[in-house]
Protein backbone atom coordinates (compact mmCIF):
# COMPACT_ATOMS: atom_id res chain seq x y z
CA UNK A 1 0.00 0.00 0.00
CA UNK A 2 1.46 3.41 -0.96
CA UNK A 3 2.36 5.75 1.85
CA UNK A 4 0.86 9.22 1.82
CA UNK A 5 3.72 11.75 1.98
CA UNK A 6 1.65 14.21 3.97
CA UNK A 7 0.89 11.57 6.58
CA UNK A 8 4.59 10.70 6.83
CA UNK A 9 5.51 14.38 7.10
CA UNK A 10 2.97 14.84 9.90
CA UNK A 11 4.25 11.72 11.68
CA UNK A 12 7.79 13.11 11.57
CA UNK A 13 6.57 16.47 12.89
CA UNK A 14 4.74 14.78 15.77
CA UNK A 15 7.80 12.74 16.79
CA UNK A 16 10.10 15.78 16.63
CA UNK A 17 7.69 18.13 18.41
CA UNK A 18 6.83 15.71 21.21
CA UNK A 19 10.50 14.87 21.72
CA UNK A 20 11.51 18.54 21.72
CA UNK A 21 8.75 19.65 24.08
CA UNK A 22 9.30 16.79 26.55
CA UNK A 23 13.07 17.29 26.67
CA UNK A 24 12.71 21.07 26.95
CA UNK A 25 10.23 20.71 29.83
CA UNK A 26 12.42 18.20 31.66
CA UNK A 27 15.94 19.47 30.97
CA UNK A 28 15.70 22.92 29.37
CA UNK A 29 17.96 24.24 26.64
CA UNK A 30 20.96 22.14 27.71
CA UNK A 31 18.90 18.97 27.40
CA UNK A 32 17.52 20.04 24.03
CA UNK A 33 21.06 20.59 22.73
CA UNK A 34 22.24 17.28 24.16
CA UNK A 35 19.40 15.42 22.44
CA UNK A 36 20.21 17.24 19.18
CA UNK A 37 23.69 15.73 19.31
CA UNK A 38 22.34 12.32 20.32
CA UNK A 39 19.86 12.32 17.43
CA UNK A 40 22.76 12.77 15.02
CA UNK A 41 24.64 9.90 16.65
CA UNK A 42 21.57 7.64 16.63
CA UNK A 43 20.84 8.38 12.96
CA UNK A 44 24.47 7.63 12.06
CA UNK A 45 24.41 4.41 14.09
CA UNK A 46 21.23 3.18 12.41
CA UNK A 47 22.47 4.18 8.94
CA UNK A 48 25.90 2.68 9.50
CA UNK A 49 24.94 -0.63 11.08
CA UNK A 50 22.99 -2.96 8.79
CA UNK A 51 22.41 -5.49 11.56
CA UNK A 52 20.90 -2.84 13.83
CA UNK A 53 18.66 -1.31 11.17
CA UNK A 54 17.53 -4.78 10.08
CA UNK A 55 16.76 -5.85 13.65
CA UNK A 56 14.79 -2.67 14.39
CA UNK A 57 12.62 -3.34 11.31
CA UNK A 58 12.43 -7.13 11.71
CA UNK A 59 8.88 -8.20 10.90
CA UNK A 60 9.35 -11.51 12.73
CA UNK A 61 9.64 -9.60 16.04
CA UNK A 62 6.56 -8.29 17.77
CA UNK A 63 6.23 -4.51 17.98
CA UNK A 64 6.95 -4.76 21.71
CA UNK A 65 10.15 -6.70 21.05
CA UNK A 66 11.33 -4.13 18.50
CA UNK A 67 10.52 -1.33 20.93
CA UNK A 68 12.37 -3.01 23.77
CA UNK A 69 15.35 -3.64 21.50
CA UNK A 70 15.52 0.07 20.60
CA UNK A 71 15.16 1.14 24.24
CA UNK A 72 17.97 -1.22 25.26
CA UNK A 73 20.33 -0.30 22.43
CA UNK A 74 19.87 3.42 23.07
CA UNK A 75 19.60 3.25 26.87
CA UNK A 76 22.57 5.61 27.25
CA UNK A 77 20.67 8.36 25.44
CA UNK A 78 18.38 10.86 27.11
CA UNK A 79 15.46 8.79 28.54
CA UNK A 80 12.87 10.72 26.50
CA UNK A 81 14.82 10.05 23.30
CA UNK A 82 15.16 6.36 24.17
CA UNK A 83 11.40 6.16 24.70
CA UNK A 84 10.62 7.91 21.40
CA UNK A 85 13.00 5.54 19.61
CA UNK A 86 11.19 2.63 21.26
CA UNK A 87 7.83 3.88 19.98
CA UNK A 88 9.28 4.43 16.50
CA UNK A 89 10.61 0.86 16.48
CA UNK A 90 7.26 -0.51 17.65
CA UNK A 91 5.57 1.27 14.75
CA UNK A 92 8.33 0.21 12.35
CA UNK A 93 9.23 3.86 11.66
CA UNK A 94 12.89 3.98 12.76
CA UNK A 95 13.77 4.66 9.12
CA UNK A 96 12.40 8.19 9.69
CA UNK A 97 15.03 9.09 12.31
CA UNK A 98 17.15 11.34 10.05
CA UNK A 99 14.09 13.33 9.08
CA UNK A 100 12.97 13.53 12.71
CA UNK A 101 16.43 14.87 13.59
CA UNK A 102 16.19 17.53 10.86
CA UNK A 103 12.73 18.61 12.03
CA UNK A 104 13.93 18.67 15.65
CA UNK A 105 16.79 20.96 14.55
CA UNK A 106 14.30 23.32 12.88
CA UNK A 107 12.42 23.57 16.17
CA UNK A 108 15.50 24.97 17.89
CA UNK A 109 14.99 28.09 15.80
CA UNK A 110 11.22 28.25 15.86
CA UNK A 111 10.69 27.45 19.54
CA UNK A 112 13.87 28.75 21.21
CA UNK A 113 15.10 31.30 18.64
CA UNK A 114 18.38 29.41 18.77
CA UNK A 115 20.76 28.14 16.12
CA UNK A 116 23.58 25.68 16.63
CA UNK A 117 26.63 26.49 14.55
CA UNK A 118 28.94 23.52 14.11
CA UNK A 119 32.55 24.74 14.05
CA UNK A 120 35.43 22.46 13.09
CA UNK A 121 39.04 23.54 13.45
CA UNK A 122 42.43 21.86 13.76
CA UNK A 123 43.06 23.44 17.19
CA UNK A 124 40.65 24.52 19.94
CA UNK A 125 39.14 27.99 19.61
CA UNK A 126 40.35 30.61 22.07
CA UNK A 127 37.81 32.75 23.94
CA UNK A 128 38.32 35.78 21.68
CA UNK A 129 37.75 33.84 18.44
CA UNK A 130 34.78 32.05 19.98
CA UNK A 131 33.23 35.42 20.85
CA UNK A 132 33.92 36.85 17.37
CA UNK A 133 32.35 33.84 15.63
CA UNK A 134 29.32 33.89 17.95
CA UNK A 135 28.64 37.61 17.47
CA UNK A 136 29.08 37.42 13.69
CA UNK A 137 26.79 34.39 13.43
CA UNK A 138 24.14 36.00 15.66
CA UNK A 139 24.18 39.09 13.46
CA UNK A 140 23.95 37.06 10.25
CA UNK A 141 21.28 34.64 11.49
CA UNK A 142 19.24 37.04 13.60
CA UNK A 143 19.00 34.66 16.54
CA UNK A 144 20.93 33.41 19.52
CA UNK A 145 23.83 31.14 18.56
CA UNK A 146 25.44 28.23 20.37
CA UNK A 147 28.71 26.91 19.01
CA UNK A 148 29.22 23.17 18.74
CA UNK A 149 32.99 22.91 18.50
CA UNK A 150 34.95 19.96 17.22
CA UNK A 151 38.58 19.31 16.40
CA UNK A 152 39.68 17.63 13.17
CA UNK A 153 43.43 16.97 13.09
CA UNK A 154 43.23 16.15 9.37
CA UNK A 155 42.56 19.82 8.56
CA UNK A 156 45.61 21.73 7.45
CA UNK A 157 44.27 24.91 9.03
CA UNK A 158 41.35 27.27 8.74
CA UNK A 159 37.77 26.66 9.83
CA UNK A 160 34.63 24.85 8.67
CA UNK A 161 31.26 26.10 9.91
CA UNK A 162 27.76 24.89 9.23
CA UNK A 163 24.33 26.02 10.35
CA UNK A 164 20.80 25.46 9.08
CA UNK A 165 22.02 23.20 6.29
CA UNK A 166 24.53 25.78 5.00
CA UNK A 167 28.25 25.15 5.11
CA UNK A 168 31.12 27.61 5.01
CA UNK A 169 34.42 25.90 4.32
CA UNK A 170 37.39 28.19 4.92
CA UNK A 171 39.81 25.36 5.55
CA UNK A 172 43.23 25.36 3.95
CA UNK A 173 42.45 22.05 2.23
CA UNK A 174 39.35 23.54 0.58
CA UNK A 175 41.29 26.63 -0.53
CA UNK A 176 44.08 24.47 -1.97
CA UNK A 177 41.56 22.28 -3.79
CA UNK A 178 39.95 25.40 -5.26
CA UNK A 179 43.35 26.68 -6.38
CA UNK A 180 44.09 23.31 -8.05
CA UNK A 181 40.75 23.42 -9.85
CA UNK A 182 41.36 26.97 -11.10
CA UNK A 183 44.86 26.05 -12.29
CA UNK A 184 43.60 22.92 -14.07
CA UNK A 185 40.82 24.88 -15.75
CA UNK A 186 43.28 27.61 -16.80
CA UNK A 187 45.53 24.93 -18.33
CA UNK A 188 42.63 23.34 -20.21
CA UNK A 189 41.17 26.66 -21.38
CA UNK A 190 44.29 28.59 -22.24
CA UNK A 191 47.08 26.12 -22.79
CA UNK A 192 49.99 25.99 -20.41
CA UNK A 193 50.54 28.44 -17.58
Amino acid sequence: MPTNRLVVKETIAVYASNLFDAVNAADGQDGVLEVRDQLGQVAAAIRGNVDLSTALADGSLTPQQRGELARNVFAQCNPVLAEVLGVMAERNEVNLISRVAATYEEQLGSKLNLCVVDVTTVVPLDDHLREVITKKAETELGMKVVLNESIDKSLLGGIIMSANGRRIDASMRFQLDNARTVLRQATVDGGEC
